[in-house]
């Protein structure tokens, strides 16, 4: 008896997914552990394995959102006949199918009565039912195109896109005839507009981002004497050619000795609790080419400098080529967010929740500062230190920030 292939949960709080390629074709014999698909979720592209061994006999959803759970293929012997099921739950072993028409009846039965089947509750997705409360559309009025007639995001975009070119009101007397010649045209605009669709991805950096912005945070400002830390980047880089070890790399291992000095500020704020982490997970702000992603360097108070630099190398590739894994980019507890190689001086960054600081890095550049009492030109570094107020006060946030000016200054202390 075949077996189902369901969309599985690959993170925590991963309510659907949307399937953007299969690497087996129907008939294709499939092992297990294999690759069988790729799945996009809200915050990267993976493949997922088969979970048995044997022929591919159907592909029930080649693409499109789909929930946890959800039946999208089928796994069984060679030559096996199998039966559409309009339930999207359904578990355990399959039977014969029956004919075409009866398939085809069954199918559109399934979808016509999706809603009383749910007691009267609409189906939809969480990505579907967000958009609609955004923007204040009834899911009730909706015809869904998903699974089993389930509304998904792309139904909720049709509507909003509809009302927006709403015909005028039926009671609004017709415009008045022309007395004179009609105008010329207007004139053509200079340039087309393209509208470019959101990927997951990018829904969930700008659901993130707003959610951050809704955070009563705080900034802190310091401007760092990078001398002795170009000093030892440029003798660690004699030493390990191949990993070109960057000021972000020196960044994190300094971060991840500050965290474990100041463990008040590796923390996450929860509506019951804080959470504190004993080890510093650093999250580094990576702009791919599917939009901005946040691999994480996990323990980097244990790792040498040429240590962090490898693992930071892993995953930026990862991160370039689209081949993340959900592992990447679970767990941070601290986010750098690096601008200086794009002559960006000072910024602030946004909070990543629910992380509570983020450290925004600038350019280092040549600057006359006092020092007792004369004027030099060293080169400096200005960072601003972004933080939720809600998990962390002031005096703890500026004790944090001024031991990894110290730490940046004389990187001996942190090594």
């Amino acid at each position: 008896m075949a077996t189902d292939v369901k969309l599985p949960r690959l993170g925590q709080g991963m309510e659907s997914g949307t399937i953007v390629k299969w690497l087996k074709a129907e008939g294709d014999v499939v092992e297990k552990g294999e690759p069988l698909f790729e799945v996009d979720t809200d915050k990267a592209t993976q493949e997922v394995e088969a979970e048995a061994s044997g022929v591919l006999l159907r592909i029930e959803i080649a693409s499109g959102e789909v929930p946890v759970g959800q039946r999208i293929a089928l796994i069984g012997a060679p030559g096996e006949e199998l039966a559409i099921s309009g339930a999207p739950e359904m578990t355990g072993e399959t039977t014969l199918a029956p004919a075409p028409a009866a398939r085809d009846t069954e199918f559109r039965a399934a979808i016509n009565g999706a809603r009383e089947e749910n007691g009267g509750r609409v189906k939809a997705s969480p990505l579907a039912r967000r958009m609609a409360r955004e923007r204040g559309i009834e899911l009730a009025g909706l015809t869904g195109t998903g699974p089993d007639g389930r509304i998904v995001a792309e139904d909720v975009e049709r509507a909003s896109a509809s009302a927006s070119v709403a015909p005028p009101s039926p009671i609004e007397p017709p415009p008045p005839a022309p007395t004179a010649a009609p105008p010329s045209p207007p004139a053509a605009l200079p340039v087309d507009v393209e509208a470019i669709p959101l990927t997951n991805i990018r829904r969930t950096i700008a659901r993130r981002l707003t959610e951050a912005w809704q955070v009563p945070a705080f900034q802190l400002t310091v401007s760092v004497d990078m001398t002795h830390a170009n000093a030892l980047l440029e003798r660690s880089r004699d030493l390990n050619p191949a990993l070109r070890i960057t000021i972000t790399d020196l960044l994190a291992r300094v971060c991840g000795s500050g965290l474990q000095r100041h463990p008040e500020v590796n923390v996450q704020f929860s509506d019951e609790s804080l959470l504190r982490f004993p080890s510093a997970n650093v999250g580094i702000a990576v702009a791919a080419p599917q939009g901005l992603v946040v691999p994480v360097i996990r323990s980097v108070e244990r790792l040498s400098l040429a240590e962090v630099a490898a693992q930071r190398l892993q995953l930026v590739e990862r991160a370039r080529t689209g081949t993340l894994q959900l592992a990447d980019l679970e767990g941070g507890t601290f986010t750098i967010s690096n601008l200086g190689m794009f002559g960006v001086e000072q910024f602030s960054a946004v909070l990543n929740p629910p992380q509570a600081a983020i450290l925004a890095v600038g350019a280092t550049t040549d600057r006359p500062v006092a020092v007792e009492h004369e004027v030099r030109v060293l080169p400096m570094m200005t960072v601003t230190l972004t933080v939720d107020h809600r998990a962390v006060d002031g005096a703890p946030a500026a004790d944090f920030l001024r031991t990894v000016k110290t730490f940046l200054e004389d990187p001996a202390l942190a090594l």
